[in-house]
């Protein structure tokens, strides 16, 4: 009886018996070993690449945390190059021209006209860059849910370009899962292997625009690899220019981290403002109740009401981590329940004005209300996610001509709107029937404002300290 013929091992069983993998297009495999000594080797050359500061940068998005940090490297040393796919920004950054408030502008035309930062508009230079940071936005769909399209395509097109000794870390907000769910298996489509050829990790950014007292370098920052080689890396990269790193155990963790810290700062602003809903039907002032609730030394914090809340994370970032919680059939309920009263405050802010108008005796589509500052945030000229806008929008849906100033926002263009500062003239302020202060500005001169208005409905008590008057305002 004849034997049995010996089935030969296929290259591709083999190689995966000995530890090996395969590098390559469909028709291309070609057998690669991987020995530990090897990875060592390629975690070890890319430490000193950032330790003596000749690693190469590359900062994907350079907007309000993208810039900063690529400032912070530049300032100790690295060469930073900046992928912005708006080439009019690229050629701002190219210029040494400044566009971002925490970034000094002498820095930035120093790091330009040394070399130390420049900016491209694709992906092409992606091989010579040693560590890949991606600063690009996440926002939410029309439902609420997760919009990953900026960080999938970014990814995606890294991926073309991968080399093996890279480091890749994400640093925009997202749900716990994202860095090991959705960019891992896109970077591994290269051919190459996280852990083994490249290294793969999540930093959630920090940064609080206008903040002068913490910055992007001192500033904790939060670290998580996907497994060891990329933890090791990671923090040896961020502790060259941040004070202090955190290292936790993933990059799930570290996502988890982000997303709790807004959604805490979303569920105590909610809580304020439910507490004003509550003041405005008891006829109690709820300034004064937290004023003297805030002078407790222990057990409370404080956060104020206002007509919403705005900017890229707060009214965002909870929903990212109520969406991945539904995969767990778990309901975060707190986090609904908050995102629910903070988009109900441009509502209560119609109602109000509502009541200041028939006080006067003026129906709104009679009125001409004047909208002071439409930027989220004081001192600040950022727009996204203003309940500003949203209040204009209902005063328009409800025939009101509506007129803003904002000295730190000369115009803009969201929400199906467009619309150019006014200048705060006295023949402004004596035209509009009433005003309403929707971010408190520093250097605005509100006794002028409260003087020559007939009213104003003020959502942020920035009147506090008037002296004179007070019978023409109403506090939020």
């Amino acid at each position: 009886m004849s034997q049995p013929s010996q089935r030969r091992a296929s290259p591709v069983a083999l190689g995966a018996r000995l530890g090996h993998k395969y590098i390559g297009g469909p028709h291309l495999r070609i057998l690669a070993e991987h020995s530990e000594a090897d990875v060592q080797n390629r975690v070890n050359t890319l430490l000193a690449k950032i330790e003596n500061h000749t690693a190469l940068v590359g900062v994907v998005g350079m907007g309000y945390v993208g810039l900063p940090f690529a400032v912070e490297k530049g300032k100790v040393g690295f060469n930073v190059i900046g992928i912005e796919q708006n080439p009019a920004r690229a050629d701002v950054i190219n210029r040494g021209e400044n566009y971002i408030p925490d970034v000094k502008d002498e820095e930035l035309r120093d790091l330009v006209s040394t070399g130390h930062l420049r900016a491209v508009y694709d992906f092409r230079e992606v091989p010579q860059m040693d560590v890949i940071v991606i600063c690009v936005p996440t926002p939410l769909t029309r439902n609420l849910n997760p919009d990953l399209q900026y960080v999938e395509s970014v990814t995606r097109e890294l991926a073309k370009y991968l080399r093996p000794g890279q480091l890749i870390s994400l640093e925009s907000t997202t749900y716990p899962g994202t860095t090991q769910e959705i960019m891992l298996p896109i970077l591994e489509e290269s051919g190459l292997k996280a852990e083994v050829d490249f290294f793969l990790s999540h930093s959630p950014e920090r940064v609080d625009p206008g903040n002068s007292r913490y910055t992007t370098k001192n500033t904790n920052k939060v670290v998580g690899g996907i497994g060891p080689n990329s933890q090791q890396v990671a923090v040896a990269f961020y502790s060259q220019t941040i004070d202090h790193v955190v290292p936790v155990s993933s990059a799930n963790a570290a996502e988890m981290v982000k997303v709790f810290e807004n959604t805490f700062r979303a569920v105590n602003i909610a809580l304020v403002n439910e507490l004003a809903l509550l003041c405005d039907k008891m006829n109690l002032n709820v300034w004064e109740v937290l004023d003297a609730a805030f002078t407790k030394p222990f057990g409370i914090m404080p956060f104020y009401p206002g007509p919403g809340v705005g900017g890229h994370c707060i009214p965002l970032d909870p929903h990212y981590l109520e969406w991945k919680a539904r995969e767990y059939n778990f309901n975060t309920r707190f986090i609904a329940l908050a995102g629910e009263i903070n988009r109900r405050m441009p509502e209560f802010v119609r109602d109000k004005t509502h009541r200041v108008l028939n006080m006067l005796g003026v129906s709104p589509s009679k009125s001409k209300i004047l909208i002071l500052g439409v930027s989220y945030k004081r001192d600040l000229g950022d727009w996204r996610e203003s309940p500003s806008l949203d209040v204009i929008k209902l005063l328009q849906e409800d025939g009101a001509e509506v007129v803003y100033h904002d000295p730190h926002v000369a115009n803009f263009a969201d929400h199906g709107l467009a619309m150019e500062c006014v200048p705060l003239s006295d023949e402004l302020l004596d035209s509009c029937t009433m005003c309403i202060i929707t971010t408190d500005h520093q250097g605005v001169d509100y006794d002028r404002v409260v003087d020559r208005v007939a009213h104003t409905l003020d959502t942020r008590n920035a009147s506090k300290r008037l002296t004179r008057n007070r019978d023409k305002v109403t506090l939020l």
